[in-house]
């Protein structure tokens, strides 16, 4: 496993509330594909939202967010967590 950030730009109307429930969808269908979701971060103002992965590869999280509910991430990046 390991760790992936991606990085969705969607643009104004994006809500703290509306990811959460995305971010629930989520929780809900990771377990298919051996991933779990960590954490996520919006920025409402720019449009954008960050989520953390543990995941065999990128493909794997990007397969749960577009089956829990389409918000597919425009960039994913593997990344090492530091101290």
């Amino acid at each position: 496993m390991a760790l992936f950030m991606d990085v969705h730009t969607l643009g104004s109307g994006v809500t703290m509330e509306d990811v959460a429930q995305a971010h629930v969808a989520d929780l809900q269908k990771q377990g298919e594909h051996d991933v779990q979701y960590l954490r996520y971060w919006v920025d409402e103002s720019a449009g954008k939202i960050f989520c953390l992965a543990d995941a065999p590869s990128a493909d794997a999280a990007a397969t749960v967010h577009r089956e829990a509910h389409g918000l597919v991430a425009d960039e994913i990046y593997p990344v090492q967590e530091g101290v």
